[in-house]
């Protein structure tokens, strides 16, 4: 594969890369590492309730991706088609994490079942998804525009998730500590008094940082000025065959049933701040697997690096199965810490073409659309990658809530005191059971053939588009 820049141009300054950096830092800046534990046990939402609200949330999920996505597609402003959207997500946004948050000082001590907190819980839930619709539609787009020339959009990519990976984890370390010393009565707070703080704060960092992003990214591809009609759309989806190869391979991906690490680090092991512990050589090796991206973007195909970063984890799980199986190691942390450790330190070496890859294949799939079609639909392209997953997600989250349940797992439980059979449940549904449940997504990969000479000749038949659309539009500029 040949070198994919076709323009030397660069576009991003230094001041607009600062902020691309810290919007990545802002996705991950967050305690949702410990989310099904907070919802489980500390807000104490029952599990069969969470069933038909999974449910409930996934229907409104598809609904709210079309419509927004159709809405988007059809802005056009000053500032652009993304940018608008990205500012008009701050305040609401934020306002409705905070509150999710703090849903624990309203309804501390009620029941599993008590109507108001589920009424609260639905409601807010609802609103979230909508809201994340909005921004995640207006980023991926944003993403996707900020600049014409691949090479340093890769590079963008990989320079914010290479800086962010020192920063956006700290609230998750942070956090699993306290928990451990919560547990231990080291320090003598009420854990639901941590979770309320500690979801408000990383809630106003990550507002505040996404917020310096909206006010300064730019678009910088143009748009039709012909607002594409929903059925238009929908052609350029049908038509894309990269985005519908990746849509298939996460629509079988998400039939892949897996339990939450978080519950088996803390109920089994009785050790919260297992992931950071396990993390530790890997938070050396991940910095440097970013290092060799662009030359493996040049040696092999995208096909194959998308197979890799996907599914080697499945080998190492599978290592992590067999050790905790000998002896109910699963329980011990003496044989786990190395298992997973080793596991974790194997994974980060594919760290980097894991986060670059799939973003890549994303804007290179919406800039195939526009070369087929001659026109972006960002939002559509992007809704339609999420909805099929969505609606695999919203029957596999319901499923895994109800293996809750099946498994006899007791909500609210001290921390070690599931039964064994429930215990060997969670570890199950961590190692083995994603495995299985997941080897369909590898089929459509196969296909995948958007790389090497197809992709440079379709960037440089679009940069070539792209020029001459600029230079009628600077002329018709000058004529009036």
């Amino acid at each position: 594969m040949r070198d994919l820049n076709t323009e030397n141009r660069r576009y991003v300054g230094t001041k607009e890369t600062v902020a691309y950096v810290l919007d990545d830092i802002a996705q991950s800046f967050n305690i949702d590492y410990y989310r099904s534990i907070y919802i489980i046990n500390i807000l104490k939402i029952g599990l069969n309730f969470q069933k038909t609200a999974t449910f409930i949330m996934g229907i409104w999920d598809i609904i709210n991706d079309l419509l927004v996505a159709s809405v988007v597609d059809k802005t056009r402003t000053r500032w652009g088609k993304f940018k608008p959207w990205l500012m008009i997500y701050a305040v609401p946004g934020v306002s409705i994490s905070i509150l999710f948050w703090l849903l624990p000082n309203f309804f501390g001590g009620s029941g599993l079942y008590y109507a108001p907190k589920l009424a609260a819980y639905l409601i807010l839930q609802l609103l979230h998804d909508l809201a994340h619709t909005v921004i995640t539609i207006a980023r991926t787009g944003m993403t996707a525009t900020i600049t014409p020339n691949i090479a340093e959009r890769t590079s963008l990519i990989t320079k914010a998730n290479l800086l962010s990976g020192f920063v956006e984890k700290a609230p998750q370390i942070v956090m699993g500590f306290l928990m451990d010393f919560i547990d231990r009565g080291i320090i003598k707070i009420d854990i639901s008094s941590l979770y309320v703080s500690a979801g408000i704060t990383v809630t106003a960092v990550s507002g505040v940082l996404a917020f310096i992003y909206a006010l300064v990214a730019k678009e910088r591809v143009m748009q039709s000025e012909e607002k594409p009609a929903v059925k238009g759309s929908m052609k350029a989806i049908i038509t894309n065959k990269p985005m519908l190869l990746i849509v298939l391979s996460e629509f079988l991906g998400a039939f892949s049933v897996s339990g939450d690490l978080s519950l088996y680090y803390r109920d089994v092991l009785g050790f919260s701040s297992m992931a950071t512990i396990v993390g530790i050589p890997g938070a050396f090796v991940s910095p440097m697997s970013y290092s060799y991206v662009s030359w493996a973007r040049k040696r092999f195909s995208t096909k194959l690096l998308w197979i890799a970063g996907s599914h080697v984890d499945n080998l190492l799980l599978s290592g992590v199965f067999i050790v905790g199986c000998f002896n109910k190691n699963y329980k011990k942390l003496g044989a786990m810490i190395p298992a997973w450790m080793i596991r974790e330190t194997i994974w980060m070496m594919f760290y980097g073409i894991m986060k670059v890859i799939p973003s890549e294949m994303k804007n290179e799939a919406i800039d195939y659309g526009e070369w087929k079609n001659g026109y972006r639909s960002e939002g559509m392209t992007g809704a339609a990658k999420e909805i099929s997953a969505k609606l695999v997600k919203t029957f596999r989250d319901t499923l895994q809530t109800a293996i809750l349940s099946k498994i006899g797992y007791v909500q609210g439980a001290v921390s070690g005191t599931q039964s064994e059979k429930t215990e060997f449940a969670l570890f199950a549904m961590c190692t083995i059971v994603p495995i299985v449940t997941g080897l369909l997504s590898i089929i459509p990969k196969l296909f995948y053939d958007l790389s090497g000479e197809k992709l440079e000749r379709m960037y440089e038949e679009l940069n070539e588009r792209r020029r001459l659309v600029a230079q009628q539009t600077e002329e018709v500029s000058q004529a009036l």
